[in-house]
């Protein structure tokens, strides 16, 4: 089969075009507080590399927009599904049991092994695209707050959702400050 031949073809049979209106038990906020990182935690490390820039000139404001842009990207649940891949791959390597990687590499976050920052920069790049992908860098790079804390799969994870979303707080605040003066006109 072509790939041009895929167009018409409906795979999958019936689905809804919109998520059904269930209740999940595991929502992504207690998982990963349940694993060591909690949301107030995702914050603090954001806020470690805030610097002030236009719509967000007080740290006050950058975490309530930070929060905000956090709750909107877990709210995809392909994003949760991402993060809880980094959660299952961090048990693992703690447990020994990652596939032809033993504990003792894992432990020592060898520098040969990059599965943990292609999953970083792919979070980052999910969540806000190549912008995303350069904070993920500064936060990899500096490990502000729960970063230096983290095991060697959860740093690059949580890198990846805090330099996401950063990017997003900042443009979205430059968007909201230019909508706010076309408002005024």
């Amino acid at each position: 089969m072509k790939l041009s031949d895929v167009d018409g073809k409906n795979f999958k049979g019936e689905q809804p075009e919109e998520l059904e209106e269930e209740k999940y038990d595991n929502e992504i906020f207690n998982v990963m507080k349940d694993n060591g990182v909690s949301k107030e935690a995702l914050v603090d490390t954001a806020m470690e590399l805030y610097f002030s820039h236009p719509g967000i000139e007080t740290r006050d404001k950058a975490e309530n927009i930070f929060t905000r842009e956090l709750e909107i990207a877990f709210s995809d649940p392909n994003l949760c599904i991402l993060v809880y891949s980094g959660i299952l791959l961090e048990k693992e390597g703690k447990a020994g049991t990652l596939p032809n990687l033993s504990k003792s590499s894992y432990e020592k976050d060898l520098s040969f092994i990059i599965a943990d920052e292609v999953l970083g920069m792919s979070i980052s790049k999910y969540i806000s695209g190549d912008k995303g992908m350069f904070e993920y860098v500064r936060f990899d790079k500096e490990k502000p707050g729960i970063l230096s804390k983290l095991g060697p799969f959860m740093d690059d994870v949580v890198a990846g959702i805090v330099g996401g979303v950063s990017a997003n707080m900042y443009t979205r605040a430059i968007a909201e400050m230019d909508n706010s003066n076309n408002s005024k006109e």
